[in-house]
């Protein structure tokens, strides 16, 4: 019996610690597990046409600032607009983008194009 104990007691305590170490996934229940959200196809377009977007705002201040079209200045404060942008759909891409945090980012890249029309037109060299 005693030689069983010495057996059995060492394997149960490893049995046990095995069962603390195991991931966090590993302990979710069947509920969880089926909640967790996975991109289609169509959620994947919209954060590739987003993230495109950004990337050609992006491109066209670049572009206005170097043909000197707008000041540093104004793209100055339409870039830091850009990256508002770009942090706010890293903050919404984390769980996959929906309808309305695509219309939120698109609204906004919206209005930052439009403030850079209206910067290309003004030729005052400042902001708004």
């Amino acid at each position: 019996m005693r030689t069983l104990t010495k057996i059995i007691a060492p394997a149960l305590a490893v049995a046990l610690g095995m069962g603390a170490a195991l991931p966090a996934s590993a302990h979710e229940t069947r509920h969880e597990q089926s909640a967790r959200h996975t991109p289609d196809r169509h959620e994947m377009d919209r954060a590739r046409s987003i993230r495109s977007d950004i990337h050609g705002l992006r491109a066209q201040i670049d572009r206005a600032a170097a043909r000197h079209r707008i000041s540093y200045r104004e793209a100055n404060g339409l870039h830091r607009d850009a990256r508002q942008i770009q942090r706010l759909y890293a903050s919404y891409a984390r769980d996959g983008l929906t309808h309305r945090e695509t219309r939120v980012l698109k609204a906004k890249i919206s209005k930052v194009q439009f403030a850079l029309h209206m910067e290309r037109s003004d030729r005052d060299g400042r902001r708004g």
